[in-house]
């Protein structure tokens, strides 16, 4: 009976952890070369003369940019993390590409905008014409693992490709122990640490061949912790901190990992998300309903495999669609096929002081998409679109173009005041620019459709989709409208 009991008790799990933890650590004084050399940013340019390298890359979903220690946020919420971005390359000015999974992933991984990819809808898959980086890195020599949680990246809406191992983890003990506060009215069975185990076996399994390891994580979204995580509070906005330290935790088990099998200083690591959360900024918690900064904004940290002092910061505005552009440059490796998106790297060595700054990455114009009812059956769209080219965000929309906003980041970073009123003119130009971006030829490739089975919809309902926000969720609902009336209708922290 005792051992029935411990065995299912959480803190079994978090004995393991910490063991888990502190093995990794304590095996870097045992390894040679398990600590990263130094290096300088003109080095970034000879990493794809390589050919040991790896890469892990990290997708923390709902993860809005300023929540992070590292970029400004006030209490430590990543301590993990930020030690990589001092060592790495942090971009300060990310755009996503939606406010919902499916399109923003299927734009990050392809590098091509929602409108072309033609993903907007819930059962869209991805098309089988378009070029995925696993399937590159595969082509060259590389051993690929996807570890996912959220299903609107399964294997049926075509993410698998290029994958040797994609699969979602086993939850492996009870969840009793973690604490979930989430606005949703289910919640993903499981835990993010689930993935990381998943992924540390990955690791130590291939640490003596090349290797792509995808990790994407979900408890952020989820408003999901554990009791070792800090308790910042009872609002929604607190429990959101507390689950993102919890999952920078995480973070340091898988560094941890590679420093303890020796494979620290050959691996490329890059930490980036979806789309980020609404927390009454402009009346609503969430996202996937509208394109306002506060889910626009991520984060984008590229840690090579050698510490670079002091790091380096890009200041100039960039998108999720120039990750992979980015990463494949860096490596070497052959570009995706028809990507919009451009690499970073030449950014990257201006911001170093290693390079003149390119003017064709200079002051673009980034586009974002919503199709409002991604969720629907129908065939009517309501489209619609972010363009942002600082200090400007402009919002369109297909169904009403009239009924525009248009915002002045360098008076007004919270997007609260629209000004498209009083600037005619700037608005006229922002709607040329739009309808001339919406009116590109389109690639021509056919959209696969997926017939979603009920265990699918069960997942996804999991998530809190496939519902309507606050379905079978009275408490949740009544929490939203309090603190919503709290902050007289947005959120102030």
């Amino acid at each position: 009976m005792f051992l029935r009991k411990w065995r299912d008790s959480p803190w079994l799990y978090f004995a393991l952890a910490g063991v888990l933890l502190l093995v990794a650590v304590l095996s870097q004084f045992e390894r040679v070369g398990g600590e990263v050399p130094k290096g300088r940013a003109e080095d970034l340019a000879s990493l794809g003369d390589r050919e040991d390298l790896n890469v892990l890359f990290i997708v923390i979903d709902t993860l809005r940019a300023d929540r992070l220690s590292a970029y400004g946020y006030q209490r430590q919420t990543t301590p993990n993390i930020d030690a990589l971005a001092a060592r790495g390359i942090r971009f300060e000015n990310v755009e996503a590409q939606s406010s919902w999974t499916k399109a923003s992933m299927a734009s990050l991984w392809t590098g091509i905008s929602p409108e072309q990819t033609g993903v907007s809808r819930f059962s869209h898959a991805l098309p089988d014409e378009v070029s995925l980086p696993a399937e590159i890195l595969q082509e060259n020599g590389f051993r690929t693992a996807g570890i996912w949680r959220n299903g609107w990246v399964a294997n049926n809406f075509g993410f698998d490709r290029g994958f040797d191992l994609y699969y979602r983890p086993t939850p492996n003990r009870p969840t009793n122990g973690a604490r979930s506060h989430s606005p949703s009215s289910h919640r993903l069975v499981g835990t993010d640490f689930d993935a990381t185990q998943a992924g540390v076996e990955f690791l130590t399994g291939n640490r003596d061949q090349r290797f792509f390891l995808y990790l994407h994580y979900m408890d952020v979204h989820q408003y999901l912790y554990n009791e070792a995580a800090p308790e910042y509070g009872s609002s929604f906005s607190d429990i959101y901190d507390s689950a993102l330290h919890w999952v920078d935790q995480n973070v340091g088990v898988l560094v941890d990992s590679l420093r303890a099998d020796g494979v620290l200083d050959k691996t490329v690591i890059v930490i980036a998300s979806d789309h980020g959360e609404a927390f009454f900024e402009h009346g609503g918690e969430g996202h996937a309903r509208n394109l306002y900064w506060e889910v626009q904004s991520v984060p984008l940290i590229v840690v090579p495999p050698f510490a670079i002092e002091g790091g380096v910061v890009v200041e100039e505005p960039v998108a999720n669609l120039d990750i992979w552009p980015t990463v494949l440059d860096l490596l070497g490796l052959p570009a995706l096929s028809h990507a919009e998106g451009k690499s970073l790297l030449p950014l990257v060595l201006a911001a170093a002081g290693a390079g003149t700054k390119p003017t064709e990455l200079e002051g673009r114009t980034l586009f974002a998409q919503l199709d409002r009812h991604w969720g629907g059956r129908g065939d009517g769209l309501d489209e619609i679109i972010s363009l942002r080219r600082e200090p400007y965000r402009f919002l369109y929309s297909t169904q009403e173009p009239e009924a525009v906003e248009l915002f002045d980041h360098s008076a007004d970073p919270g997007e609260q005041e629209n000004i498209g009123q009083n600037n005619p003119e700037r608005v006229a130009e922002f709607s040329r620019e739009v309808e001339e971006f919406l009116a590109r030829p389109k690639q021509g490739w056919e959209v696969p459709e997926v017939e979603l089975d009920e265990m699918m919809r069960a997942q996804l309902r999991a998530l809190g989709y496939m519902r309507t926000p606050v379905e079978g969720n009275e408490a949740a609902r009544k929490k939203a409208e309090a603190e919503r009336a709290k902050s007289g209708g947005q959120w102030q922290e």
